[in-house]
């Protein structure tokens, strides 16, 4: 028994189990849809839970070469951009004072952004949708999006992020005022780049919230300035019987937030831990 449970590590083969069938019940689909733009109509009608025979690389090609593919993309890309930038500096800026500094009324400030984690963005969308629209006169535009987006994004940003800064070692801060170092100069040339596995990991999870994103900009964006999610869905009401160009539509549409999230996954941890650790 000892060297069987050595052969599994220390959670046993009911634990490798059960981390196999998530990890099934999480790639399947995704499979499902990547193999699924690579069939035709026909095939799929014929063996739905088949593999390409023969491979069909058309469905790729025809999203590939469809300007409004392109359109959406970089609409999406603008607007996951202006919203994971907004949010990083805000909520770092934010949470360097709640970690560092010590003044009345922290906690309960702090917990206005705990509290925050708690507010669906879909009970705000009515009141949003007249700010943004009417007040500000953002509607149709990258920037009507993304700043409400980032301040969703904030409570999740300062909750990981204040931590994070507080186990930084006050030493380094003492010894930069002592050559001549401002609080901005300390924040700007010790905290922040200290704090870059936090940041990179906050940082990923706004850009592939708003990548995701689908009932705000559902509201706000019309015609040229619609993103992928609501292109995914335009894609297949107007081609509900092109099955297989809509699985490589979507599969597509999936592939850049997953690489960010697969190249920064280390980074992402990192910062978890340090968050947790603090």
């Amino acid at each position: 028994m000892a060297r069987r449970a050595t052969a599994y590590g220390r959670g046993g083969p009911f634990v490798y189990l059960v981390a196999l069938l998530v990890v099934a019940v999480t790639l399947g689909p995704v499979l499902y849809g990547a193999l699924g733009g690579f069939r035709s109509n026909a095939q799929l009608a014929r063996d739905p839970a088949g593999l390409p025979d023969p491979w069909v690389f058309s469905n790729y090609t025809n999203v590939l070469s469809n300007p409004s593919f392109w359109q959406y993309t970089l609409n999406s890309t603008a607007i996951a951009l202006i919203t994971t930038v907004v949010a990083v500096l805000a909520g770092v800026m934010a949470a360097y004072p709640l970690a560092r500094y010590q003044f009345k009324l922290r906690e309960p400030l702090f917990l206005v952004f705990v509290l925050g984690l708690l507010f669906p963005a879909a009970v705000a969308i009515i009141p949003l949708f007249i700010l943004v629209t009417q007040d500000l006169g953002l509607g149709d535009t990258w920037w009507g999006v993304a700043l409400p987006q980032a301040a969703f994004a904030l409570p999740v940003t300062v909750v990981i992020l204040r931590p994070f800064l507080a186990a930084l070692p006050k030493e380094l801060e003492e010894a930069a005022m002592l050559d001549g170092a401002t609080r901005v100069g300390v924040f700007w040339r010790i905290a922040v780049p200290l704090s870059m596995p936090a940041l990179v990991t906050v940082g990923v999870l706004a850009f592939v919230t708003s990548w995701n994103a689908y009932l705000l900009p559902l509201l706000l964006l019309r015609g040229d300035t619609r993103t992928l999610p609501l292109g995914v869905a335009d894609f297949s009401t107007q081609y509900s019987a092109d099955t297989a160009g809509v699985l490589a539509f979507t599969t597509i549409a999936m592939i850049p937030a997953l690489i960010l999230f697969l190249a920064m996954q280390g980074r992402i941890v990192s910062g978890l831990q340090g968050a947790v650790k603090g």
